[in-house]
């Protein structure tokens, strides 16, 4: 970092064939080089390296940097211990990767081809009859003992995927049984077990369409978008905060819900994909030219009126999906990198490519360049969070929204009586002082005082600092007395200063005698003041002052003299009464305050029931941002102007045409979310292939890059994203191509030979075992316990506080600072950044939590506490009753007798608190059982 803040701008031999002296420092080459006078560094000898005779200033003739910017002794000490350990430097200035010129690069990689629709491979006859397709009607085999399912014949999926197992004269594993398969299919599509019913109609039902209904039925519940949704808020990295901020900020998101509730709704309404990324990006430039295609509709299909009204609510709403955009970090609001988040969150969460690496230097794996990085950096610069978040239309709870309007009025009245009350006090302070703002209206000249050439507004800044002045309030004091003096009748208060002011300093004592002389109609109050003649100006102004401020008053004077030196401090045009919006300058010592008091007024936005809905939205500036290059990244040093743009990669060579007069957001959702890009599509179905096996078809889901892993089954993968953009971009039929095959209908029962050959699956010879995650887990103790709460959508709720909420895990409140242990003990995706998939550990921690924790052990008492419980009599339907509620199905005989010697055995001290049938209900919530999927 020292080298580039101080060094690279003249020794940067990538940006200048010619660095200055001949010495290039961005390589270990460059500095071993050296330049004019030789080698900059002795690798272990500081003392004998020029660079550091240099940086200490002891030659007059060898100064870096130049011209008197010495660095610190710290910061030269930390050069001097770099030199000193031998001058370390990984940086050989060989490319890592393919040249960004190189045209291979596209040509050869996978990702960046057209997605094109693959033959559906042939099997040959020995590889079927060997496997669970039997030959003859091309239906799944059942296995030794295994209830088969009656499906339709295997898709094009399974070809798929045998046709890489025939290689290894494998097969797919036998169908899981029904029991399995409706466990996960609903754990998989709603994050919650089906009912013990549920299960045994589902068993019951020998029609061969039985699972395809059981599909439908599950896409057309309310519990998919609350599932399904929390995986795509995982790529948006949603959280209800906005991470560390200095000062008194108000910390939440006031209507981060909205985003929320909207992903949710999009895919319970099986919104088109290429739609859904479009309203995410630009959901109001859509909404600007919106009602031309209302127009359009309407023609086709009447009434007009009807439709207008469904469209323009649906567009509305849709305001409410850009959160996408604007809920990330804000890095104490630094612009350029919440700009550089919002750039990263688009590219990598939609099309799995990492842009971000290109803000500092051409990306040294994938054809992205600094350039193609600031052109989408000017495309999201040109756009900006409106001062009044848009309403959504949706009305709140009467009563409520009064309420809301009360409290919030009230907090914003204690924000104005505060403000107000101290630009009084500050205001009076200015009146005071008036004898110093004289002094300095007649010391610093109009010319400088409002002087813009960078070495005079140095020196008038410095002297207003050095005396604690308000420089717009020594301007009006200016132009107050200008005026003054060109009234036509002179002024009886500030004729004797005009006179006073006209006098040369070296012969002001001496003329200052007959100044008064010359003036008519002089204020008697001023003449009075001015008996005795002044001697310097200084003088002149601290009389004047305390005339002013003797005569300064709330009210007025019924004396007309004294009431005109009063209103030169209190009349509307007076100078101390600096007018809005200059008077907020006033208020530097108030402003923490005054952030704590504004912060009470988004508290209640953020928290009250009453709010009316609003979209945390982006806007398009009057006119677009002119995007230039950060060299090296640093904002403060400008290089070479680009163009708004798109990524060539991502659109197979072609430029896409930016808009002159808007920001391009609506150009660049449209370019990501084209059939032709060859990355969305592929990136989406293998997101969604991930969210169902547990591992992706291309193992790194955010990275389609040239270090990204290569697809397990490419054709495949390009089938898949034919089919997905051919049925409308729609994510639930994606849904039922997938849970429809063989292949994810599979037992998940490992096989020797192929657990040896292949131990992490990637040739899908079985289904993965899956543990649930941290939001599955959470719901489905609440749900055995009876005390799951499945109203949808509105404020967030805290989930680790007593009394514990009960809604669904993915309504709960998400402190990106501060994500509670509760949330990491169990993986849950950090919110800081687009999380491409969870990661799974296993440690103590987990363990300890279901054991000990409050919130589990509550869930326990609360299952042997339902009325459904409590009606069975006997040990063996009360047990027979906790395997239904939690595991889907009825104990063994075996189970029945542990669980029976468990009710009886003596309780140990430390579990006095739970009686017998508790602690059972709680040992069996907290087994493998429930906490993996099969």
């Amino acid at each position: 970092p020292l080298l580039i803040e101080h060094c690279l701008k003249c020794h940067d031999g990538a940006a200048s064939e010619k660095p200055k002296g001949g010495l290039a420092l961005n390589t270990r080459e460059g500095w071993a080089k050296g330049g004019e006078h030789g080698p900059a560094i002795v690798p272990g000898q500081p003392d004998k390296s020029l660079l550091i005779r240099a940086l200490r200033y002891t030659d007059k003739d060898l100064q870096m940097p130049p011209k008197g910017k010495k660095l610190t002794a710290q910061q030269i000490a930390l050069f001097e211990g770099w030199v000193r350990m031998g001058a370390p430097d990984p940086r050989t200035g060989k490319p890592s990767g393919p040249p960004l010129s190189d045209p291979n690069v596209v040509k050869n990689h996978w990702a960046f081809q057209p997605v094109r629709e693959p033959k559906v491979p042939a099997l040959p006859k020995e590889v079927i009859s060997k496997g669970v397709i039997s030959a003859q009607s091309g239906k799944p085999k059942a296995a030794s003992g295994t209830q088969l399912l009656i499906t339709n014949y295997f898709s094009p999926i399974d070809a798929f995927v045998l046709a890489r197992l025939a290689p290894k004269n494998w097969t797919l594993s036998p169908p899981a049984d029904k029991r399995t398969l409706i466990r996960r299919a609903y754990f998989d599509l709603h994050g919650l077990p089906p009912s013990m019913a549920e299960v045994e109609a589902f068993v019951a039902d020998q029609s061969p369409d039985a699972f395809a209904k059981l599909v439908d039925k599950l896409l057309a519940s309310p519990r998919y978008g609350e599932r399904w949704g929390r995986h795509w808020l995982d790529v948006a990295r949603y959280a209800d905060t906005k991470g560390y901020l200095a000062g008194d900020e108000q910390r939440r998101f006031a209507f981060s819900y909205t985003y929320r509730d909207w992903v949710i709704n999009a895919f319970n309404e099986d919104r088109p994909y290429d739609q859904f990324l479009t309203a995410q990006i630009a959901a109001d430039l859509a909404l600007a030219g919106h009602e031309s295609k209302v127009v359009d509709a309407a023609a086709e299909k009447p009434p007009a009126s009807q439709l207008s009204t469904l469209n323009s609510q649906q567009s509305q709403r849709d305001l409410a999906a850009m959160g996408f955009l604007t809920l990330g970090r804000r890095f104490l609001n630094n612009a350029a990198d919440i700009t550089d988040d919002r750039i990263d969150v688009v590219t990598r969460g939609t099309m799995g490519l990492t842009v971000q690496c290109a803000r500092c230097h051409d990306h040294k794996y994938d054809p992205v360049s600094t350039a193609e990085y600031y052109s989408l950096y000017g495309v999201f610069a040109s756009s900006q969070e409106p001062a009044e978040k848009p309403l959504l239309g949706i009305k709140p709870d009467e009563a409520a929204h009064a309420a809301y309007l009360a409290e919030k009025k009230k907090r914003e009245d204690e924000v104005e009586k505060y403000r107000v009350e101290q630009l009084d006090k500050q205001i009076g302070i200015l009146r005071k002082r008036t004898a110093d703002y004289l002094l300095a209206a007649d010391e610093v000249s109009p010319q400088v005082a409002r002087a813009s050439a960078t070495a005079q507004r140095r020196d008038r800044d410095k002297y207003f600092q050095e005396r604690k002045l308000v420089p717009a309030v020594v301007r009006r004091w200016q132009d107050y007395i200008a005026k003054s003096a060109s009234a036509k009748t002179p002024d009886p208060v500030w004729s004797l200063w005009h006179a006073y002011a006209k006098l040369p300093d070296a012969t002001f004592e001496s003329e200052a005698q007959h100044a008064a002389r010359n003036t008519q109609h002089l204020s008697p109050l001023v003449a009075a003041a001015f008996n005795t003649p002044p001697k310097t100006m200084k003088d002149v102004a601290e009389r004047y002052g305390k005339l002013l401020t003797d005569a300064d008053s709330a009210t007025p004077h019924a004396d007309k003299d004294k009431e005109a030196l009063r209103l030169a401090l209190r009349s509307t045009d007076a100078p101390p009464n600096l007018p809005a919006p200059e008077n907020d300058t006033l208020l530097e010592d108030a402003r923490p305050r005054l952030r704590q008091l504004k912060a009470k007024v988004d508290e209640v936005d953020a928290t009250h029931p009453g709010a009316p809905p609003r979209a945390m939205a982006l806007v398009d500036r009057d006119s677009p941002t002119k995007p230039y290059v950060f060299v090296r990244g640093n904002p403060g040093n400008r290089g070479p102007e680009v163009e708004r743009g798109f990524p060539k990669v991502a659109s197979l060579g072609q430029a896409v045409p930016f808009p002159a007069k808007s920001s391009g957001r609506l150009e660049l959702a449209r370019a990501i979310a084209s059939k032709d890009n060859p990355l969305t599509a592929r990136v989406l179905v293998n997101r969604v292939w991930t969210w169902h096996f547990g591992a992706g078809l291309v193992r790194t889901p955010s990275d389609f890059g040239l270090r990204a892993d290569p697809p397990t089954h490419p054709e495949l993968l390009d089938w898949l994203a034919t089919r997905f953009v051919a049925d409308g971009w729609s994510i639930k039929k994606l849904h039922k191509v997938i849970m429809l095959s063989a292949t994810y209908q599979q037992a998940s029962d490992d096989r020797a030979e192929c657990v040896k050959a292949d131990p992490a699956n990637t040739l899908l010879w079985k289904f993965n075992r899956q543990r649930l995650d941290f939001e599955q887990l959470r719901d489905a103790l609440l749900l055995a316990s009876g005390k799951l709460d499945l109203t949808p959508g509105g404020l967030p709720v805290e989930l680790t506080a007593q009394p514990f909420a009960t809604r669904r895990t993915a309504y709960g409140f998400i402190d990106r600072q501060n994500l509670p242990p509760m949330f990491r003990t169990f993986d849950f995706a950090s919110p800081d950044v687009s999380a491409s998939q969870r990661f799974q550990t296993t440690v103590p921690q987990q363990a300890l939590f279901l054991m000990n924790s409050p919130f589990v052990l509550q869930q326990a008492q609360a299952l042997a506490a339902r009325d459904d419980f409590k009606k069975f009599t006997t040990d063996d339907a009360r047990i027979g009753f906790l395997y239904e509620t939690i595991y889907q199905r009825r104990p063994a005989a075996d189970e029945v007798k542990i669980a029976k010697a468990f009710l009886v055995a003596p309780a140990q001290e430390s579990a006095k608190t739970l009686t017998a049938w508790e602690k059972l209900a709680h040992a069996l919530l907290i087994s493998n059982e429930l906490a993996f999927v099969d």
